[in-house]
């Protein structure tokens, strides 16, 4: 069955994404049609990128580079969930983005962002960082924004319409992933 992550990119105390993730994992997990996980960044210990090669390379040599590597090749697909820091995204997010290459190959992505702006910025610019991995990002997305689905722009509180676009946005991702199945068996043998 199609295996897809939701990749939670924020690492800040307190930060939003823990709940909008869990709505997000919550609003797959009911669906039939691909299993769903969970995948916090904070979770990784990951430190600054700290392979001596490119990651293009495949050689890793560190283990938590190794352990990264099995979980993100273990996928088919990904929704991130990112918030908007300084018009882009969170930095651990792009961090553990880099410290891989061929895992992220030939799969698909969603986003769902959040910030003042719905998470737009952040979202264009992980659009261009997954371009580069290789990963096809599919056109739906959810912008959620800190004025109207956070009450005391802290508590997520999502409109009834934002499920139906995250619908959409698990449809494309599934839809993509199962596309591209066949470039990853060329690419795996």
């Amino acid at each position: 069955m199609t295996r897809i992550a939701v990749i939670l990119g924020s690492t800040r105390p307190g930060r939003n994404g823990a709940a909008v993730a869990e709505w997000v994992y919550d609003n797959a997990a009911g669906r039939d049609d691909a299993q769903y996980e969970l995948v916090d960044v904070a979770d990784l210990g990951l430190p600054l990128l700290d392979e001596q090669v490119p990651p293009s390379m495949g050689h890793y040599s560190r283990p938590h580079t190794q352990a990264w590597a099995e979980k993100v090749a273990s996928f088919d697909g990904f929704v991130f969930v990112t918030a908007e820091y300084n018009h882009s995204i969170p930095g651990a997010l792009k961090n553990a983005i880099d410290f891989l290459y061929a895992e992220w190959n030939n799969k698909a992505a969603g986003f769902v962002g959040y910030g003042s702006a719905g998470g737009t910025r952040a979202v264009e610019h992980l659009r261009l960082v997954m371009a580069e991995v290789q990963v096809a990002t599919v056109r739906a997305q959810v912008a959620l924004s800190l004025f109207r689905d956070f009450a005391d722009m802290s508590r997520f509180a999502p409109g009834p319409r934002r499920a139906e676009e995250l619908g959409l946005v698990l449809d494309q991702v599934v839809a993509w992933s199962n596309a591209l199945a066949p470039l990853r068996r060329v690419s795996a043998g």
